[in-house]
């Protein structure tokens, strides 16, 4: 039976690259966009589900992952891969009035951990059904340490790693095995505003998604719980 891979983000940057490389090898795609007719024509060639997915809206995830079940009837591998890093420090170098802080505080928390949660968990009992269901957590290295000043989206990454690390728990002995992916910077739209970056040196949105297509078409004997990609030296990472 050909597999099923969900994937959010997936018209762009990392999410995009994980859909071409999981294509070549076979898998039907559903993608989950926030616009929908943002799907680029290479991604579009390959004839994917597209799911409108505002991640912020809790009904979300159940109408994604009812539109792939009515679709395909089976889901293999689920990738987070949606995600916003918006700066939130707690000692900003200038003053952010309390209702600013909210706003950023809540669309961090809302995009990059309540939306994964709510989907793996809609999209779980398919997944354990599959008997070698696949969760991938695009979280980061600032999920493993903390090395900038972003405090808002290192603590979302956190979370996301520990989502994973949950998600594997709940559904291994059905065969599910997940992985957080913590790459440092990528070169993608996201990582544009770090103009001191050599950006044909750090990390490729192809190179991650290779390695996490080598993860998921792992036998269940071999876990990889959590995957650290770096471009420099960091010790320890």
């Amino acid at each position: 039976m050909t597999p099923v891979a969900m994937i959010t983000g997936g018209s762009r940057g990392i999410g995009a690259a994980i859909a071409h490389d999981l294509a070549g090898r076979g898998y039907r795609l559903a993608l989950g966009l926030r616009d929908t007719a943002a799907l680029p024509d290479d991604l579009a060639a390959h004839g994917p589900l597209v799911v409108e997915y505002e991640a912020s809206d809790p009904s979300a995830a159940r109408r994604f992952t009812d539109a792939t079940l009515a679709r395909f009837g089976r889901i293999d591998a689920l990738i987070n891969s949606a995600g916003i890093s918006g700066p939130l420090e707690l000692m900003p170098d200038t003053p952010q009035p309390d209702d600013e802080m909210e706003a950023a505080l809540e669309a961090l928390l809302s995009v990059n951990i309540k939306a994964p949660f709510r989907l793996t968990r809609a999209a779980l009992p398919a997944l354990c059904a599959s008997g070698q269901g696949r969760v991938i957590v695009l979280a980061s290295a600032s999920g493993k340490r903390v090395l900038g000043l972003n405090a808002g989206y290192q603590m979302t990454k956190h979370a996301a790693v520990a989502l994973s690390h949950a998600a594997r728990r709940a559904g291994w002995d059905q065969g599910v095995r997940a992985c957080a992916v913590c790459p440092s910077f990528v070169a993608t739209d996201m990582t544009l505003r770090h103009d001191e970056l050599p950006r044909h040196e750090i990390t490729q949105p192809q190179d991650l998604a290779r390695l996490v297509a080598e993860v998921i078409t792992l036998p269940n004997s071999a876990s990889v719980s959590e995957l650290l990609v770096n471009w420099r030296y960091e010790p320890g990472l």
